[in-house]
Parts: structure tokens; sequence; C-alpha cells
């Protein structure tokens, strides 16, 4: 079973409103907690510059 992680800037409680991470064999996932069916696996690096480019903004 996969175990998902919260990401520390969504939202308190167990609302539908934040992304969550997971570690596969070969992979990260992604998914957003209010459409947990659609994962998009990413690499580390993938991940650095998503978070790079979030911060940016």
């Amino acid at each position: 079973m996969t175990q998902w992680q919260k990401s520390s800037f969504s939202g308190p409680g167990d609302g539908n409103e934040c992304v969550e991470l997971a570690h596969a064999d070969d992979a990260l996932l992604l998914r957003e907690s209010d459409e947990p069916d659609r994962i998009l696996p990413v690499t580390r690096d993938g991940l650095t510059a998503l978070l790079r480019l979030v911060k940016e903004r």
C-alpha cells in the first residue's frame, strides 16, 4: 500500500485541498487529494524543478 504524505503547506485537517507525495520504487508520486486516482510520477530532479518554479511565483 502506498503511504501518502500531505504537504506541510496544505490547510489544516483532512480536507480535500492538499497536495500529497509518496515514494515508489523508482519515482516519486504526486496527487491532489480531491482527485486521488490521478497520480503523477516524477523523478527527484523533476520534483526539485517543480518546487523551484513554484517558489519563484
